[in-house]
């Protein structure tokens, strides 16, 4: 919604929903990315699934992670510039969390080679560590007294 003050200038407000709402999309994205793998990854390692079974098994738990790897990217842009300043630190506390726990993949499965079950374990302990702190971040995001805000807008600005 956009007024004009008595100044002429023109202002935006943004509810507290939609501010509450930016602060979570890290925080979810980062739950939809490791959830399929908590699940499969203790099935693979404790069953003896057929070969093709445990392909598509893998891929559950790569891909995700992957896809939401380039898909934060520009969630983070959007979410960390927002007008209210919180949305910014929740969305740059989830990204830190996230992208360290992809950056220590990285250096530790060098040396992994293509043993399926050192990249099954670790990525288990990605998702042990990132999903609790990310469900802890979400209880935090629910429990913060979000305000509506009134944004002025600039000319250059679209309204």
């Amino acid at each position: 919604m956009t007024t004009e003050t008595p100044n002429n200038e023109k202002t935006k407000y943004i509810r507290a929903e939609s501010s509450r709402m930016s602060a979570r999309l890290f925080s979810i994205g980062n739950l939809l990315a490791f959830l399929p793998g908590l699940f499969v990854a203790p099935f693979i390692l404790l069953s003896e699934p057929e070969r093709t079974a445990m392909i598509l098994m893998f891929v559950a738990m790569i891909v995700p992670p992957i896809l939401w790897f380039g898909f934060s990217i520009m969630v983070y842009i959007i979410a960390r510039h927002h007008p209210h300043e919180v949305v910014g630190y929740y969305t740059q506390q989830s990204a830190y969390r996230y992208y360290g726990m992809i950056g220590l993949i990285i250096p530790v499965g060098t040396f992994f080679g293509t043993d399926w079950e050192l990249w099954i374990i670790t990525g288990g302990f990605v998702g042990l560590v990132l999903v609790p702190w990310t469900i802890w971040d979400l209880i935090q995001i629910q429990k913060y007294n979000w305000q509506d805000i009134e944004v002025p807008l600039n000319e250059t600005e679209g309204v």
